[in-house]
């Protein structure tokens, strides 16, 4: 009988605790930018994302990536443009991952954090120490 109590409260214990110490970034998600709404999903092992939209899209769906600095990539379109990719980790924190700015062109290394459930704070590094901070907020 005690064994069962013991293993019972150890069950509800974990079941509390795991949604702090495993996040799910998965989802949509709202920048702090140009209204932009990013969606963030798995690609294998790593996470990805894709540009759903901003208030440029809203206005011009048909919106290019043309401050690319790749000019074979300028015709691309920006409506699913990925954004996010190569992102490991898990609990609450993922790195390794690079960050592309269709604002400025560039790519950065980024991490990804989150901030209980429904925030997500991303850090992109050209290089350390010229870094930017932004935080996301959970849409669905």
């Amino acid at each position: 009988m005690k064994t069962k109590l013991i293993l019972a409260a150890a069950l509800l214990a974990g079941a509390l605790a795991s949604p702090a110490m495993a996040g799910d970034p998965t989802g949509l998600w709202q920048t702090p930018t140009n209204g932009s709404q990013v969606r963030i999903g798995r690609c294998g092992p790593a996470l990805c994302g894709t540009l759903a939209t901003s208030n440029s899209l809203r206005a011009d769906p048909d919106l290019r990536d043309a401050r690319n600095r790749d000019a074979s990539l300028r015709g691309r379109a920006l409506r699913n443009l990925p954004m996010l990719s190569g992102f490991t980790g898990g609990g609450t924190e993922w790195s390794g991952g690079s960050i592309y700015n269709p604002e400025d062109g560039r790519i950065y290394r980024g991490t990804i954090t989150m901030d209980g459930d429904n925030t997500l704070r991303l850090r992109g590094c050209v290089v350390a120490p010229l870094c930017r901070s932004q935080t996301w907020t959970r849409l669905r």
